[in-house]
């Protein structure tokens, strides 16, 4: 199995930028595709980014297209989200997730229940 841990989340002003990380540990994520979901208080959890096992290609839901983007540092065994353009609406607890080392095609998804492994979540709060 593999661990992961969040990271970079924190407080910050609408229209400014964060940075979360995802780091594992255990097993290696780069032949895992990886997905970020949130969420926020009263609210159920949503997808927010995935990026694909090999990397080329991303998926990111309608809220925050143009604004977030994924990447992979292998070396590190981690996954980043950058977050430009915050609003307040991207408050919330952000996790994230890995499938397992061989789905088929991409392993691209926005459906939480494909994940396998999650990570404990980092707050990101965003004020106007």
């Amino acid at each position: 199995q593999v661990q992961l841990a969040e990271s970079g989340g924190g407080l910050v002003q609408a229209g400014g930028s964060l940075r979360l990380s995802c780091t594992a540990s255990g097993r290696t994520i780069s032949n895992r595709a990886v997905g970020w979901f949130r969420q926020a208080p009263g609210k159920e959890r949503e997808f927010v980014a995935a990026i694909s096992r090999n990397s080329a290609s991303t998926y990111y839901a309608d809220s925050v297209k143009g604004r977030f983007t994924m990447a992979r540092d292998n070396a590190k065994n981690t996954v980043y989200l950058q977050m430009n353009s915050l609003k307040p609406e991207d408050t919330a607890v952000y996790y994230c997730a890995a499938r397992r080392g061989y789905v088929l095609g991409s392993g691209i998804s926005n459906t939480a229940n494909e994940y396998d492994y999650w990570g404990q979540g980092t707050q990101v709060t965003v004020s106007s």
